[in-house]
Order: C-alpha cells, then sequence, then structure tokens
C-alpha cells in the first residue's frame, strides 16, 4: 500500500479517551508525535475527525435533522482547532480547511489550496464533513480522498481491525487480515457507512483498519505497515 499522501481519520470518542467526552491531550499528543514522525519521513498528511465527543445528531429526536447535522459539522470544526493547535505545539505546520466560511477560524476549502499546503509540508485538517446534512464524517473523508488523489485511508479506531461480527458481543469473531470493499459492502460489516463505502468501490480508494491505541499504529501505518485489516479495491 502506498502512502505518500494519506488521509488519516480518527474518531472524536477515541480523542477523548477515558473520559468520553470533550479532549484528552495526552492521546491527542501521542497522535501529534506519531504523525509528526511520518511527516518528517515525507508523508503528506490530511486529517479528518469525527464530532461524536461532543455531538451525534442522529441520536437525536428533539430537533431537526438538518440542524442536528449542523451541530455535528461544527463539533468537527472544533475537534480540528484544538487538535491542529496541540500538532503546533509538537512543532508541526497546520491548515484547517472546511466546505463553508468559519470566519478567520479556517480556509475555505479548494484542492488547489490544499495542494499548496500539502508542498509546504503542512498537516491539513478537513473540517466540517461535506458540508452538507445527510452525509457523515465517513463520507467526508473519501470525498476528500478521492479529490486530493490520496493513495488511502487509514482508519485509527477503537478496534483493531475489521471482524466478521462484533467481537464485543461474539468471541468467536473472526478478523479479517485483509478482505474486498465488496466483500465489506454486502456482508454489511460497516467499516464505514454505505455511501463512503460505495464511493470507495467506485473510486478504487483503499483502506486500513488499525487500533489507535497500539503503540505507534499510526506511524507504522503511514509507512505501509498495517498491524489491522486492508481493505482492498
Amino acid at each position: 500500500m502506498k502512502t505518500n499522501r494519506v488521509l488519516l481519520k480518527l474518531s472524536g470518542e477515541a480523542l477523548a479517551g477515558p473520559k468520553k467526552t470533550g479532549f484528552d491531550e495526552d492521546t491527542v499528543r501521542e497522535v501529534a508525535r506519531q504523525v509528526k514522525m511520518s511527516v518528517e519521513a515525507g508523508v503528506q498528511v490530511g486529517i479528518v475527525i469525527g464530532g461524536g465527543n461532543f455531538w451525534r445528531g442522529r441520536t437525536s429526536n428533539a430537533i431537526d435533522r438538518t440542524k442536528a447535522d449542523q451541530i455535528g459539522m461544527l463539533a468537527t470544526v472544533m475537534n480540528c482547532i484544538y487538535v491542529s493547535e496541540i500538532f503546533r505545539t509538537e512543532g508541526m505546520k497546520t491548515q484547517i480547511l472546511t466546505p463553508f466560511e468559519c470566519g478567520s477560524m479556517t480556509k475555505l476549502f479548494s484542492k488547489d489550496r490544499a495542494n499548496k499546503y500539502f508542498a509546504k509540508g503542512m498537516v491539513v485538517f478537513f473540517a466540517g464533513g461535506t458540508g452538507h446534512p445527510y452525509f457523515s464524517t465517513d463520507t467526508g473523508i473519501v470525498l476528500r480522498a478521492v479529490e486530493m488523489d490520496a493513495n488511502c485511508i487509514l482508519l485509527a479506531k477503537s478496534i483493531d481491525g475489521v471482524y466478521d461480527s462484533d467481537p464485543k458481543v461474539n468471541p468467536d469473531a473472526k478478523k479479517y487480515d485483509t478482505i474486498s470493499i465488496e466483500e465489506v459492502i454486502e456482508k454489511k460489516l460497516a467499516v464505514v457507512d454505505l455511501t463512503a463505502s460505495i464511493m470507495c468501490m467506485e473510486h478504487h480508494m483503499p483502506m486500513a483498519v488499525f487500533d489507535l491505541n497500539e503503540k505507534d499504529s499510526i506511524a507504522n501505518a503511514m509507512q505501509g505497515k498495517i498491524n489491522g485489516t486492508i481493505v482492498t479495491v
């Protein structure tokens, strides 16, 4: 798996650490340390962060879905601003791009602008999802990966790969070292949501799933060493 330019997906819950909400600074600094190793090795890194440590719009039946999703988009912007600043304190240059205006806090996304930042060795955060309701950050990262001609998508999760069933429920669940995106869709394994899965299949975008909490898992994945599951296309 080539890793000249990768898009890394971090879950908001993972960044919250044991608290399950907000931020756990030690966790974020450990992510920053590993990303810095990769940037110094010449990898161009884009990052998408979920908003689940603040808000999950789909779990709320009290308000309009569009408004709920807009709150979720803003949660991802907050996450990217925080993580970006931690990255800066660790010595990296960063920039945050959003599909909508956020005053002076972010820059408006364009492929040319993102490529300019990558060429300068900056870590580029893609916040705000697609900018539209009814699309998850899963779809957002696949969209950006395809637009930015990334080599692959790296999914750092709280689980160490893709299983044929939930290992928390089924102790005999089988872990896949490699699985095709067609199998993921057919078996409804929910590596990413269905819209994102179909986009990966149509645009031949491979993914890798691995455990965020395993030592140096991000740095290893960005060098093509996947101790998890590779989703082929």
